[in-house]
């Protein structure tokens, strides 16, 4: 008899990460350890879930308790790996969904999930755990603010993002006010609410985090460069506009701030699995940028890097990942 336990791989979503998402997925896939799990891989869009076995057939999740009929009968799923970027994955909606079934999943709870995926929230939070972090005003398609009465809270340049997404998707860097509309109309295109956030200058660096049985470990800190103005979509995913420097070229006592503090927000904000701090350092402080609590999980993703760096391959970060839901 089988005594491996069912896992399945959730990709996709309803957001503008939904490719990446499909390629996390597809990772988790190939790397999850398949001698000790069964693994279904599962496409979210909308209302369509789905099974996808290896002919590409697709075939129905019953969303009544996550499980597929199969020839050899139903199959019940013992835990998810979520490797959703953006909505439902991220923001906790699929969480509260899993946790109503009683079904184990490898990202931060359903509360942790939603307070980090809303940034102006999240930024609020951290704020009272005296982390720094820039300056910044929200806004919502039912309460806009106008270009004046954002530019005399914030000083230019900003950042007009959406407030709930990720990957940079509908973000743009405003220099000037006249290009405050349009980025303010390409950041509502993607949300009813944006975050309007003041420029800091300096290098941005990021650092993972994962719980491996009673340990926290904290992977190197890697350097971002991008050869765009800053780290869109395009420099995220595009080979050539962007370099990740593993482990960055910084201060031995911003490094060793920048653990600290990604740890000691690890513990704060009672996330699980691998999560993702971003942060901008100068030679004044480290300024709390966001949190990725489903950070990329592709061959070329930071996480699988840093990963590396610290000497945990892909197949043994997937699978702590994926043991540590059961504990």
């Amino acid at each position: 008899m089988d005594n491996k336990k069912n896992i399945a791989i959730v990709y996709g979503g309803d957001s503008g990460e939904f490719d990446i998402s499909v390629q996390s997925g597809q990772v988790v896939s190939k790397f999850l350890d398949k001698k000790r799990y069964n693994l279904f891989p599962v496409e979210i869009k909308g209302a369509e879930w789905h099974f996808i076995d290896e002919d590409g057939r697709r075939l129905r999740i019953d969303k009544n308790d996550f499980s597929l009929e199969l020839s050899g009968g139903k199959v019940e799923i013992d835990g998810v790996f979520i490797a959703i970027h953006g909505t439902p994955g991220e923001d906790g909606k699929l969480q509260g969904y899993f946790d109503m079934l009683g079904i184990p999943y490898t990202s931060c709870d359903h509360a942790t999930s939603a307070l980090t995926f809303n940034k102006y929230f999240c930024k609020n939070f951290v704020s009272t755990l005296d982390v720094a972090n820039a300056n910044a005003v929200l806004l919502t398609k039912n309460s806009p603010l106008s270009r004046n009465e954002i530019l005399k809270k914030l000083t230019l340049p900003v950042f007009v993002k959406p407030n709930n997404g990720g990957s940079s998707v509908g973000m743009s860097r405003v220099n000037l006010a006249e290009e405050l509309e349009s980025a303010l109309e390409k950041a509502f295109a993607e949300d009813d609410e944006i975050l309007v956030e003041e420029f800091v200058k300096g290098r941005e660096i990021t650092c993972g985090v994962l719980k491996n049985k009673d340990e926290l470990i904290v992977f190197p800190i890697t350097e971002i460069i991008s050869k765009k103005e800053f780290f869109d979509y395009e420099a995220k995913y595009k080979p050539g506009l962007s370099e990740e420097i593993v482990p960055a070229d910084i201060p031995d006592v911003k490094a060793e701030k920048c653990k600290k503090t990604s740890a000691y927000l690890y513990e704060q904000l009672n996330c699980k699995g691998v999560v993702r701090f971003d942060y901008i350092f100068n030679d004044d402080e480290l300024n709390f940028l966001e949190v990725n609590t489903v950070p990329g999980m592709t061959e070329a993703s930071i996480v699988p890097k840093m990963a590396e760096a610290y000497g945990i391959s892909l197949e043994e970060l997937f699978s702590i990942i994926t043991e540590e839901m059961f504990r």
